[in-house]
Formats: structure tokens, C-alpha cells, sequence
């Protein structure tokens, strides 16, 4: 009975010590005497002893791999180098097992000579400005390259590029220029601008002070042609007003029926508001001089009756 018991106890652990828990974002590659049998995935896995054995464990998360700087020359014999990142995801355990040896080897070098040929076919200032392009290129061709390896690449970032010292000068020097040339051009447009806005707001100034003087003019104009019809219906008016003195006169003696005497004296009276001692000859008609003799002999007359 103790055998059996024994027995039973060493299978129990031997069982026991072929469990295999697979976690997540994990496979794990089993032989079966020494050839490929199955990939385990997430769970528990029982080898059979001694015949079973886990070959590889295979981490499916997405890796980052950091290779280091890489020498690569330009179209324009310029040496740099350039420090490359790669995204990659394994999707099939088994060809990444068995596809080939040391797999991020083989990657690291094949970007290598993939980064030499793009850079090689482009000048210096197409791959500093041309990052995105050969990203793209680069990935395209590194997982055409890997898909037989069970590998997926995700991603290819240019993580760096290093020029060469001198390199680096020149082109901090015209840096240094290229912005003092858009300082001294946003200076220019800026001084530009201001005359631009100092000759419109002498233009406007101009313009107002034209306008300000012939609205004056025009108003000197109104004010002179109002006064002048002021002046004129004065004028008129004057003129009216002894016009009507006049007839009313004429008619009042008209009306008073005056003698010959009177019409005499009033002649003598108009000629001699008509000299008032400006003129110095005066011709009196025939008429006049003798009512005038008349007018005196009766004025004599008077004087010597009041006497």
C-alpha cells in the first residue's frame, strides 16, 4: 500500500511541476520531442514530462527597440549620424521562434542598411527637412522585411540627426542670418507701413482742410448773397417808400387844388434842394423866374403892410 501511496505522490508533483500558467499579452512555444507542437496562450498548460518543453516565451506586447547612432552618408558626401526608434508588435509566436536567430538583431542591422539607402538618395537639407518621408519609407520596407519573422512593425521615428560639427556651424550661421534678414524685412514692411499711415492721415488732413475751406467759402458766399438781397429789398423798399411819399404828395395837392403861386414856390423850393449850395449855376426857365419876380414883389408887400 506505502508504494502505491509513494507512487501516486511522485506523479502528483511530477504533474504538478508541468503546469504552466500562460499570463496575458503572452505565448509561450512548446516542443514535443525536440519539433514545433503548439503556442500556449493565455491560461494553464499541462506539458507531458519529459517529452514536452517550453521553447520560448514571447512577449506580445508592442516593443520599443532604441538602436544606437548609425553612420550614413548623403547624396552630397555629408556624414552623419542618425539615432533610429522602432515600434514593433510579435503577431506569430512561432515564425518569430523559428524564422530567424535573434530576431532585434537582425532588425537593428536591416535598419542599418535600410537608413543608408534612403539617406543615400537624398542631399543634406532633404533629410533634415524630410523626416516624415523617410519614417514612412522606412517602416514600409522594414515590415514587408519582418512579416516572414512573425513581426509587425508599427512604427519608425528618426530620433536624432547629427550632423557634423562644421556642419552644424555653418548652419547655425545661417540661422543667425535667415533671421536677421526677416528682422530687418519686418523692420522695413514696419517702417513701410507707418509712412503708408502718415501720408494717408496728411492726405485725409488735406482733404478735411479743403472741404472745411470751401464749405467757409460757400458760407461767405450765402452770407454775402444775403446781405446783398438784404440791401437790395432796402433799397427797394427806400425806394418804394418815396415813390409812395411822392404820389401821396402829388395827390394831396391834387386834391388841395394849389394856385399857380404855389406850384411857383414849390418849383423854386425843388431847385433849390436841387443846388443845396453845391452847384454854382443854375437855370431857372422863363416861367419860374417870372412867378419868382411875383413871389418876391408880394413877399415886399407883405413885409411893408406888416411894417
Amino acid at each position: 500500500m506505502l508504494p502505491v501511496i509513494i507512487i501516486v505522490l511522485i506523479l502528483l508533483v511530477v504533474i504538478i511541476m508541468n503546469v504552466r500558467i500562460v499570463p496575458q499579452a503572452h505565448a509561450y512555444v512548446v516542443e514535443r520531442l525536440g519539433a514545433y507542437h503548439s503556442t500556449w496562450n493565455v491560461g494553464i498548460h499541462v506539458a507531458v514530462p519529459i517529452i514536452d518543453k517550453v521553447s520560448k516565451k514571447i512577449n506580445l506586447k508592442e516593443l520599443v527597440a532604441d538602436f544606437p547612432p548609425q553612420p550614413v552618408i548623403t547624396k552630397d558626401n555629408v556624414t552623419m549620424q542618425i539615432d533610429t526608434v522602432i515600434y514593433l508588435q510579435i503577431t506569430d509566436p512561432k515564425m518569430y521562434a523559428y524564422g530567424v536567430d535573434n530576431p532585434m538583431r537582425a532588425i537593428e542591422n536591416l535598419t542599418a542598411t535600410t537608413l543608408r539607402n534612403i539617406i543615400g538618395d537624398l542631399e543634406l537639407d532633404q533629410t533634415l527637412t524630410s523626416r516624415d518621408i523617410i519614417n514612412s519609407k522606412m517602416r514600409a520596407i522594414l515590415d514587408e522585411a519582418t512579416d516572414p519573422w512573425g513581426i509587425k512593425i508599427n512604427r519608425v521615428e528618426l530620433k536624432n540627426i547629427m550632423p557634423p560639427k562644421e556642419i552644424q556651424d555653418s548652419m547655425e550661421k545661417q540661422m543667425k542670418a535667415e533671421r536677421e534678414r526677416r528682422e530687418k524685412i519686418l523692420q522695413a514692411e514696419g517702417e513701410k507701413r507707418s509712412a503708408i499711415l502718415v501720408a494717408e492721415g496728411e492726405k485725409e488732413s488735406a482733404i478735411l482742410r479743403a472741404e472745411a475751406e470751401k464749405a467757409a467759402l460757400i458760407l461767405k458766399a450765402e452770407a454775402d448773397k444775403e446781405a446783398q438781397i438784404r440791401r437790395a429789398e432796402g433799397e427797394a423798399e427806400a425806394i418804394l417808400s418815396v415813390q409812395n411819399a411822392t404820389a401821396e404828395g402829388i395827390k394831396m395837392l391834387n386834391e388841395a387844388n394849389p394856385t399857380q403861386l404855389v406850384v411857383a414856390l414849390k418849383s423854386l423850393e425843388a431847385f433849390a434842394q436841387a443846388a443845396d449850395g453845391k452847384a454854382t449855376k443854375i437855370i431857372i426857365p422863363s416861367e419860374i423866374q417870372g412867378l419868382a419876380g411875383l413871389a418876391t414883389s408880394f413877399k415886399e408887400i407883405i413885409s411893408n403892410d406888416e411894417k
